[in-house]
């Protein structure tokens, strides 16, 4: 069964739907859509019988490929797939329709957008866009070698840049996006560079070592890396390790987004539509903390260990950071892209506690995250599409006319805030069990973002949700069709709502499924690292002869 190339067909699906989709005539938008949706429907049955068919207590990598690249320089076509990676396909493959049905109407506003000369075919351009993302994602997910990671990695730069550059949301100036979409590239770029400079100096160091096939080349193979690394083949000093980790880190910090360099995110998610910063902010960016548990850790354990205090205190800066500019907006769509800061911080706190638990809660939360924001933004970007305005003092009183709209949009935000029973409750309560045993200042810290989460999304749902109708005006683009009355969700945006708010649910209440899958490849990276479970901080109880002696008591017995 392993040898089917099941990880090749599950990047190429939307590869192969993206170029249909281009060569579709430019009147036939709809076809377009639907063969766009046909294959992200597709992408997600591979990933469900990759699910089906891995074994958690397998071996660690599954489904291997492995293919000559660049024999030259020790680069091969390898895929593989783990715990942690597979419950990220998942949530990509699980997202992607989800997206194309939430901006079906969404080629209207891109043409009109779009530059005269490129509007016959901006619709086609726009969905295409949107598979290109998805299939550089999951071959990142799945890479088993570092310069194709590498590759993918920054190459989905170039789809996301046009995706925020060139189909704005409404109400976004085109300055105002070309502006974010640049400072979205600039930021991610000036990463990938860094990082490119660590990719050539770690392969230098594996060249020195001799961990190539033919004993005089480098290699750019993820495993024997991860093995030279953890038996001290690599024979690199310290200081040349260090270095290398801080080159991978700050490219993916950039793109996570970790205070301070998330400077990018705000602007991006606002000034592009909905589907693409839910695509951005709920697929993109898990790349950047999936790439620290994966190649941060794992390749460079050492350094990972000395600089995860400084890490750990940004990630606490970001989470209460993230908070509390989220109180202060009054852009709708820019206070959810601050939660985002908020709680990557608690990803990247639960990574670098070095915790099984701290871990464990981390990749749940990716998951998490990845359905919370998707229902929160994709909801208020239905009803921005129905008035025109992003102002959350442009609502009020949704609730008494549209109450699955604003039932809806409760329970995203109510699991935004991490209300026990909905899913990102679980994933955040195990990053804190797994932080404070090891930095109990920075989990107590961190714990205010809790009292700030509940201040900004119950803030939020008062103003736009409660209180008496507001009447409001605009003449932007209708979208449906509902003008500036604000109607209830449609049978289509319910289809889009409804798994993301039962997933919530149902992860909130029974999500071992998920944490079985994610345990094993937890536990192997702790092992990598060389991390062990701190000792549990209340002291052991006392043998009952002990206790009925008095023994240690502060005393002697005591009848």
């Amino acid at each position: 069964m392993n040898e089917f190339p099941w990880l090749t067909i599950l990047w190429v699906l939307p590869v192969v739907g993206a170029v249909l989709v281009l060569a579709l005539p430019a009147r036939m938008r709809t076809l377009a859509k639907s063969v766009a949706v046909v294959a992200g429907v597709l992408t997600l049955a591979v990933a469900v019988v990759l699910a089906a068919i891995f074994e958690p207590g397998g071996e660690q990598f599954q489904f291997v490929e492995s293919h000559t690249w660049i024999p030259a320089f020790g680069a091969g076509y390898t895929l593989g797939i783990d715990g942690i990676a597979l419950v990220l396909v998942l949530l990509t493959t699980g997202l992607v329709p989800l997206l194309l049905i939430a901006g079906w109407h969404d080629d209207r506003h891109a043409i009109a957008e779009a530059a005269p000369a490129s509007r016959p075919r901006a619709a086609h351009t726009y969905t295409a866009l949107i598979l290109l993302v998805e299939a550089m994602v999951l071959i990142s997910f799945v890479s088993l070698d570092i310069l194709l990671f590498y590759v993918f990695f920054e190459a989905m730069l170039i789809p996301m840049y046009f995706l925020i550059g060139g189909f704005g949301g409404r109400g976004s100036e085109r300055t105002q996006r070309s502006r974010a979409a640049v400072k979205f590239l600039i930021y991610n770029l000036f990463g990938g560079l860094i990082m490119l400079a660590a990719v050539i100096g770690l392969y230098v160091v594996t060249a020195q070592a001799g961990l190539g096939e033919s004993g005089t080349v480098g290699t750019f193979d993820f495993r024997r890396i991860v093995e030279a690394a953890s038996t001290g083949e690599l024979g690199a000093t310290p200081a040349v390790l260090n270095a290398l980790f801080l080159g991978f880190m700050f490219a993916f910090a950039v793109k996570a987004p970790l205070w301070p360099l998330h400077g990018w995110l705000p602007d991006a998610a606002v000034q592009t539509t909905p589907v693409s910063a839910v695509l951005m902010m709920a697929v993109v960016d898990k790349v950047g903390t999936f790439g620290m548990l994966r190649y941060c850790l794992q390749l460079f354990p050492d350094a990972s260990t000395f600089f995860a205090p400084f890490i750990v205190t940004l990630s606490v800066i970001g989470i209460v950071y993230g908070a509390m500019l989220a109180i202060g907006q009054t852009d709708v769509m820019r206070l959810i892209a601050y939660t985002s800061i908020s709680h990557f911080g608690f990803i990247i706190l639960g990574i670098f506690a070095m915790t099984s638990q701290g871990q464990a809660g981390s990749t749940l939360y990716m998951v998490n995250h990845g359905i919370s924001t998707a229902a929160l933004f994709l909801i208020a970007g239905f009803l921005v599409s129905r008035r025109g305005s992003r102002a959350i003092a442009a609502y009020g009183g949704v609730q008494k006319i549209a109450p699955i709209l604003a039932g809806t949009f409760l329970v995203a935000g109510l699991a935004t805030l991490s209300l026990p029973g909905l899913a990102p409750f679980v994933s955040e309560f195990l990053v804190f069990v797994g932080t404070y045993p090891r930095y109990q200042v920075a989990a107590i810290i961190a714990t205010i973002a809790l009292v700030l989460s509940a201040m900004y999304v119950l803030w939020l749902y008062q103003r736009m949700m409660g209180g008496p109708v507001h009447g409001g005006s605009s003449a932007d683009d209708p979208g449906d069709g509902h003008g500036t009355s604000i109607t209830d969700l449609v049978p289509r945006e319910i289809l889009v709502v409804a798994p993301l708010i039962a997933l919530l649910i149902v992860l909130g209440v029974y999500p071992r499924p998920v944490l079985d899958v994610i345990t094993p490849a937890v536990d192997h990276t702790l092992v990598i690292v060389g991390e062990q479970d701190p000792e549990p901080l209340v002291p052991p109880e006392r043998p009952v002869a002990e206790r009925e002696a008095g023994i240690g008591s502060g005393g002697g017995a005591h009848r």
